[in-house]
């Protein structure tokens, strides 16, 4: 599902504003979501799941192409762990 469709099924869902509404209302959502992960943060939805950002340190890696070492730095990424009703819809339970 792309952003579009998300915005399309809220202004089909929800009604009472018009697609424009509907796409800043998702860009927002977007936007806090960014925002909070980016100062590492986690995000919680409820019924849907969690978001954490998890420091990786840094490593030594291979080039696949030369099979050369190499040294990976050390970075941050967002995992994300679904809900146990999440994963009981997905399923279909």
């Amino acid at each position: 599902m792309t952003k579009a469709e998300i915005v399309e099924s809220i202004y089909a869902t929800v009604g009472g504003f018009s697609k424009k509404e509907a796409a800043d209302l998702v860009d927002a959502v977007f936007d806090v979501m960014k925002q909070t992960l980016a100062e590492g943060d986690k995000v919680k939805i409820s019924s849907f799941g969690n978001f954490l950002v998890r420091d990786k340190r840094e490593r030594s890696g291979l080039n696949p192409r030369t099979r050369t070492p190499i040294t990976l730095a050390a970075r941050r990424v967002v995992r994300f762990r679904p809900s146990p009703v999440l994963k009981a819809q997905v399923n279909g339970r």
